[in-house]
C-alpha cells in the first residue's frame, strides 16, 4: 500500500508522490527559543519525528530540516531584561531544547539552520522580491505586498485576511508605519537603537518573522521540495506568508508539494496559554511523568488531532506505557529477541499497524495493535510454561514500538532496569511467596474476606498477582 498524506493546501488527503522518487524532504519549522520549551513543541517534534520514522522504515531515504529563529522580539526582550547577548539567550534554550527532545526520543534532524547564519540568503531573497515589484522599501524596513499576488491569499486557511485576523497570533500586526496597506508584512526590520543588527541595502535591520523560514528551507532543500510541516497555529499568517514569498521570488508553483500541520494541545479542555495558567514547560511534565510516558501521551492521538492533555489521559499514557516496557524487558531477559515473521498473529498485526501508518500517519491505529501486543505477551509470561513464541513478540516490539514509535529505552537502559528490578524483587521475594502461601490456604478454606485483604497487602507493595491455571505469579509494577 503506498503512504498517503492529508494536504492542508488541496484539503484532501494524496499519494506521496515525491519530486525524487524514493526520496523526501521535508522542513518543518522549528522553536523560537526565548524561553523553555513548552509541550506543544513536543507535540510537533514528536509527530513529524514519527512521520520521518515511517518514511524510512518504507524505504525513503528522508531529508529533514528543522529551525530556530534565534533573532526574535522576544528573544531579545529577555537579553535586554537580564543584560546578556541575545544569542546567550538563545543558546541556552536550543540546549535545552536538545536536553528534553533527546530525552523524548526524538531523533535528530539532518540540519538545524538558524536566522542568525541565513542572513546573506534571506536579503538575497528580498531584493529579488523588490526587483520583481513584491515588495516595497518603507521608512521602518522592507514590506511585501499582498496586492501583487492576491489570488495566493487564503491557499491554507481558506479565508480571507479579514476573516482570520481576529483569531490569529499576535505576531500578525508586526511593525508598520512604513505599510502601504495593513495587510502587508515585514521582509527586512530597520533596527533600533541598541539592537542587535546586519547591514543590508536597505539600512541595518534584521529579518521579519516569515521570510527566514523560506530562505531556510529553500537553501537546504532546493527551489522546490516534498514536505512543509508545522503546528496548525502557523498556517495562518506564517505558513501563508511563505507561500507569498516562496513562489513570487521564484517565479514557481507550488514551492511545496505538501502542506501538513499537526493539531494543537489543549489542556483540561482549553487551549494551553499562559495567559489562563494552563501552561506547561516539558520540565514542568517531565518532573511528573517519564519521558516516554509523556511521549506515549502524545502520540495516542492522530498527529492532525487537537490533544486533550488532562490527568486522566497522562495516567493512562502512563499505565500503558510502563506495560509496555515491564513486559518487553521482561521478555527481552528472559527469552531474548527473534524475527517475528513467521507469526500469523504478528503479521496480521503489522498489516494493521501498517495499514494505519500508511493512512496519513495515523499513530492511534499504531497504538491500538501495540497495546494488543503487549497484552498477548504478558498472558504469555504471566503463564508458566516456556513459550517460544515470546522472542518473536519481543522482536516485533522492537521494531514497531521502539524503532517505529520510539517508546523504548535503548538496550542499556532496559538491562539496567532489569538488573534493578529483579534486585527489587529478591528483597521482597521471600515475603511475597509467604503472603502467597497465606492467600492460597484462605482461598481454600474459602476465607475470601481474608484472601482480598491479603491481595490488598501485595498491593500496597507494589506487588501484581495473577492468576492462573498453574497457581498464582506475582510481579512488580502493574
Amino acid at each position: 500500500m503506498s503512504v498517503k498524506a492529508y494536504d492542508t493546501r488541496s484539503r484532501e488527503k494524496r499519494e506521496l508522490e515525491t519530486l525524487v522518487e524514493g526520496e523526501v524532504g521535508i522542513y518543518t519549522c522549528g522553536i523560537t527559543p526565548y524561553s523553555p520549551s513548552h509541550i506543544g513543541h513536543a507535540r510537533q517534534a514528536i509527530a513529524f519525528d514519527i512521520i520521518v520514522r515511517w518514511l524510512r522504515k518504507r524505504g525513503y531515504s528522508v531529508n529533514y530540516v528543522t529551525n530556530f529563529t534565534d533573532i526574535d522580539d522576544k528573544i531579545i526582550d529577555v537579553a535586554d531584561k537580564e543584560g546578556v547577548d541575545f544569542l546567550e539567550v538563545a543558546n541556552r534554550n536550543i540546549d535545552e531544547y536538545f536536553e528534553v527532545m533527546d530525552a523524548m526520543n526524538v531523533q535528530r534532524a539532518d540540519a538545524y539552520p538558524r536566522v542568525t547564519e541565513t542572513i546573506p540568503e534571506i536579503i538575497d531573497m528580498v531584493a529579488i522580491l523588490i526587483d520583481k515589484g513584491h515588495a516595497y522599501v518603507g521608512d521602518d524596513g522592507v514590506y511585501f505586498e499582498i496586492n501583487t499576488a492576491p489570488e495566493k491569499y487564503g491557499q491554507l486557511t481558506g479565508q480571507t485576511i479579514e476573516m482570520v485576523r481576529a483569531g490569529a497570533g499576535g505576531r500578525v500586526a508586526e511593525t508598520g508605519s512604513g505599510k502601504r496597506d495593513h495587510r502587508d508584512f515585514a521582509l527586512w526590520k530597520l533596527a533600533k537603537l541598541g539592537e542587535p543588527s546586519w547591514d543590508s541595502p536597505w539600512g541595518a535591520g534584521r529579518p521579519g518573522w516569515h521570510i527566514e523560514c523560506s530562505a531556510m528551507s529553500l537553501s537546504h532543500l532546493g527551489e522546490v521540495f516534498d514536505i512543509h510541516g508545522g503546528g496548525t497555529d502557523l498556517m495562518f499568517p506564517h505558513h501563508e506568508a511563505e507561500i507569498f514569498q516562496s513562489e513570487c521570488c521564484l517565479g514557481r508553483e507550488p514551492v511545496v508539494q505538501y502542506w501538513m500541520h499537526n493539531g494543537m494541545i489543549n489542556v483540561d479542555g482549553e487551549k494551553m496559554s499562559k495567559s489562563l495558567g494552563n501552561f506547561w514547560t516539558i520540565r514542568d511534565a517531565l518532573g511528573k511523568v517519564d519521558p516516554l510516558e509523556l511521549r506515549y501521551a502524545l502520540i495516542n492521538a492522530p498527529y492532525r488531532q487537537p490533544v486533550e492533555f488532562n490527568s486522566v489521559m497522562l495516567e493512562d499514557a502512563c499505565s500503558h506505557q510502563q506495560k509496555l516496557v515491564a513486559a518487553f524487558s521482561e521478555g527481552l531477559s528472559r527469552f531474548g529477541s527473534s524475527d517475528w515473521s513467521g507469526s500469523g498473529e504478528l503479521s496480521a498485526a503489522t498489516d494493521r499497524l501498517s495499514a494505519g501508518m500508511d493512512d496519513d500517519f495515523n499513530t492511534r491505529i499504531a497504538i491500538v495493535e501495540v497495546q494488543s501486543v503487549v497484552r498477548s505477551l504478558r498472558g504469555l509470561l504471566d503463564s508458566n510454561e516456556l513459550e517460544a513464541g515470546v522472542s518473536a513478540i519481543v522482536g516485533w516490539l522492537s521494531e514497531f514500538a521502539g524503532e517505529v514509535l520510539g517508546l523504548l529505552p535503548d538496550e542499556g537502559t532496559i538491562a539496567a532496569t532489569v538488573k534493578d528490578e529483579e534486585s527489587a524483587r529478591s528483597e521482597v521475594a521471600e515475603r511475597v511467596e509467604a503472603l502467597l502461601s497465606q492467600r492460597e490456604a484462605a482461598r481454600e478454606s474459602k476465607d475470601w474476606e481474608l484472601a482480598d485483604a491479603i491481595r490488598d497487602d501485595l498491593a500496597a507493595m507494589g506487588v501484581t498477582v495473577e492468576d492462573g491455571v498453574g497457581g498464582p505469579t506475582w510481579r512488580l509494577g502493574t
